[in-house]
């Protein structure tokens, strides 16, 4: 892959070319998408199907359930490659827990008897530092399913989406957001996207890829800038004891490691093309 001053060059160019070679050597891959109508994966399945690959929208409202089993086993038959980009609706402790726990072992089950040969999972940098948190207990339990199922896997670390700024805008009703000082370097869906359909056609890494944005900001900067131009006139307190899903954290706790793969799109670029209700 290529890269220039620490951010993706090229990116889905370089994919594309991959692929394309691929596609000419009939390498047509069938892909189940968990999770293919979210943020991510709606993203996600555009961009495969556009290369030509098979793939299967997998939720709820399709059919496949992975909670309850519904269509799963004869929706992973034949399929090379399973992404799972599902999350709980629930955060509550005890239903995100159960979410995780029995999503995953019903998917994993599926994908052992279909021999599927690489399992790709969308989770979150810091999560082995976040366990006061109920949900980040949660998805290192999913994480830990995942690495003793004996099937290959690529577990993806992503730091938080720019989009969430504005779930977090909204989440909070008062008339200051009390927010922490630990950085974080939000990365925008589109780049997950990208980084998602290129780690699922590689082969399996046994371990864990760190993506994030190509900036980092203190968690309560970029919020008043996010305030400041939707013309939210709420202010914003910065402060460095302040809990994160319900989990103390340092300065460093939410920001990837140095080898991490940076996608492209900074704070400027992606908000005017931000999703909007």
């Amino acid at each position: 892959m290529c890269y220039l001053g620490g951010t993706a060059f090229g990116l889905w160019e370089v994919i594309n070319a991959k692929i394309v070679s691929q596609l000419k050597n009939n390498e047509i891959m069938k892909i189940l998408i968990i999770g293919a109508t979210g943020l991510i994966g709606s993203k996600t399945t555009a961009k495969l199907r556009e290369l030509g690959h098979e793939v299967i929208a997998a939720s709820p409202s399709t059919g496949i359930n992975t909670v309850t089993g519904e269509g799963l086993a004869e929706a992973v038959k034949g399929t090379d490659i399973v992404i799972d980009l599902s999350n709980s609706p629930s955060f509550a402790d005890k239903d995100v827990m159960e979410f995780f726990e029995t999503s995953g072992k019903n998917l994993l089950a599926a994908e052992i008897n279909a021999d599927v040969k690489h399992h790709i999972a969308l989770s979150v940098v810091g999560t082995d530092r976040l366990q006061d948190s109920g949900y980040f207990r949660a998805k290192q339990v999913q994480e830990d399913l995942i690495r003793k199922s004996g099937i290959p896997f690529t577990i993806i670390h992503s730091t938080q989406f720019l989009e969430f700024l504005g779930g977090i805008a909204a989440a909070i009703k008062e008339d200051t957001l009390t927010l922490s000082t630990a950085k974080i370097q939000p990365i925008a869906a589109e780049d997950v996207a990208t980084f998602v359909s290129e780690i699922a056609l590689e082969n399996p890494e046994n371990g864990i890829v760190e993506i994030g944005g190509p900036e980092r900001f203190a968690l309560a900067e970029i919020m008043r800038r996010y305030l400041k131009k939707t013309n939210d006139p709420r202010e914003v307190k910065a402060d460095a004891n302040a809990l994160y899903f319900g989990a103390k954290i340092d300065d460093l706790t939410l920001v990837p490691d140095d080898d991490a793969q940076l996608g492209k799109l900074t704070f400027e670029q992606w908000f005017p093309n931000r999703p909007q209700k």
